[in-house]
């Protein structure tokens, strides 16, 4: 055995029948142990592509503590906007990972830790309400807090001695999350305290659920990288070692000195996307790598890099003619025979046009044909236009007119069953107009 279970890095090589990876991308991975060392040996599932973007230091740091809170607080607890979370061990990696979540989610977010130090930074992290349970009674601080209501959900990763006292703060229908027990022993709960308070208490394994059910794993890691490179959250780090210096690493996780987390790196600078200009240069020229264009269409390695380009203009399509040929040819698909549409006689004498109007679905039908124009995923085996998530027509299409799309990549993310699933932002233009013909979000499914 040797420590070292969360990794970023890049690949040497790949085994025989891995089709996910290849040499020279750039992971983060679960090892469960050895991760402390210059080369590891990874399973291909338990590894997942770092974000364009996003260095290594985060990328080593997102997984298990981040990971753990976020299918806690999503998908375990179901925490809403507006309920109360107390995060006990609220200094360490989870911990500190959960109050920053929790306010993220919208819920009102107290924190509970030994020191003054780690209390400080929590609320740095947006905690409204801090108890030093070194100093101060646990229980008579949840109930002033709440106004002997008791919080909605607690997160534990400590155990021992403070599990009965919180569970004994819980509010009615609470949800008590056992997370770990870096405390020590492991508590023994009266059984009439979930009874009498109609509570539950739900166990949070992420390693077994980023294993049984990989698909929502990936989704929130996604999601977690979203949030990272958003600035919407971001990782305390409490110091960056040498691997010459990993016992002292070691030992001051033992003693617990570590608020946040620590992070191991093999080389003598750390961290140089942190601290150094060099990284922008690295960063573009790896991007470059990944996106690059023939003439106006923009052409990505893969779609990690498509994803990695979220918020970003996919660009201006050419101009194209809405002719009443393409006008019938709708019409007949769609059984949609109104004059306006096909009776060209009748339209130049009653029409405020003085001409056909295209259906306005037939502007917003060539979506995937303008789409086709803006971009492609080298990588991509198969890509279905999904339809729509918002729709505004807001100015009429004549006959003869010349429309084309603008287009923004506002989502893109892995799903459940492993699609890249992207929303993107479009308006479609009317040559001369200064309103648009329609603007809309289209959905697209996309898969390697």
């Amino acid at each position: 055995f040797s420590p070292g279970g969360e990794i970023a890095g890049i690949v040497k090589e790949v085994g025989d029948g891995v089709a996910t990876f290849k040499a020279g991308d750039r992971v983060l991975a679960l090892t469960g142990w050895g991760g402390f060392a210059e080369e590891a040996l990874v399973d291909a599932h338990k590894a997942f592509p770092v974000p364009t973007g996003m260095d290594f230091i985060d990328a080593a740091s997102v997984m298990y503590n981040y990971g753990t809170s976020y299918h806690a607080l999503k998908d375990r607890a179901e925490l809403k906007s507006g309920e109360t979370l107390l995060v006990l061990g609220a200094g360490g990696g989870v911990g500190l990972a959960a109050v920053e979540l929790g306010v993220l989610m919208g819920a009102t977010v107290i924190a509970a830790a030994s020191t003054e130090e780690k209390l400080a930074v929590c609320k740095e992290k947006g905690a409204a309400y801090l108890i030093n349970y070194s100093k101060e009674e646990l229980k008579e601080r949840i109930k002033t807090i709440t106004g002997g209501k008791g919080v909605d959900v607690i997160y534990d990763p400590v155990g021992d001695p403070y599990t009965e006292t919180a569970l004994r703060s819980i509010a009615w229908k609470g949800r008590y999350l056992i997370v770990g027990f870096a405390g020590g022993a492991i508590p023994k709960i009266p059984m009439n305290l979930p009874l009498l308070k109609g509570c539950s208490i739900i166990g949070v394994f992420w390693g077994q659920f980023a294993e049984k059910e990989s698909s929502k794993n990936a989704a929130n890691l996604q999601t977690l990288a979203g949030y990272i490179l958003d600035k919407k959250i971001k990782t305390h780090i409490h110091a960056i070692y040498s691997l010459e210096e990993a016992p002292k690493a070691i030992r001051e996780l033992m003693d617990r000195k570590i608020i946040g987390k620590a992070v191991i790196a093999m080389d003598k600078t750390p961290n140089p996307a942190i601290t150094t200009k060099s990284s922008n240069i690295q960063k573009q020229e790896s991007f470059s790598l990944e996106v690059k264009k023939e003439g106006a269409m923009l052409v990505f390695h893969n779609l990690e890099a498509l994803r990695g380009y979220t918020g970003k203009s996919l660009g201006i399509t050419e101009w194209r003619e809405v002719t009443q040929e393409m006008i019938q040819d709708f019409a007949r698909a769609t059984a949609d025979f109104q004059w306006i549409h096909l009776d060209e006689a009748k339209a130049k004498t009653d029409s405020p046009y003085g001409r056909t109007i295209a259906h306005g679905f037939l502007t917003l039908s060539l979506s995937p044909a303008f789409m086709y124009q803006l971009f492609k995923v080298e990588s991509a085996k198969m890509g279905v236009n999904y339809g729509t998530n918002k729709v505004r027509f807001i100015s009429p299409v004549p006959s003869g007119s010349r429309v084309r799309m603008k287009a923004l990549l506002k989502e893109a993310a892995i799903t459940s069953g492993g699609a890249t699933k992207l929303i993107v932002e479009a308006t479609f233009e009317i040559e001369g107009s200064e309103k648009p013909a329609c603007v809309a979000e289209l959905i697209s499914m996309l898969y390697e």
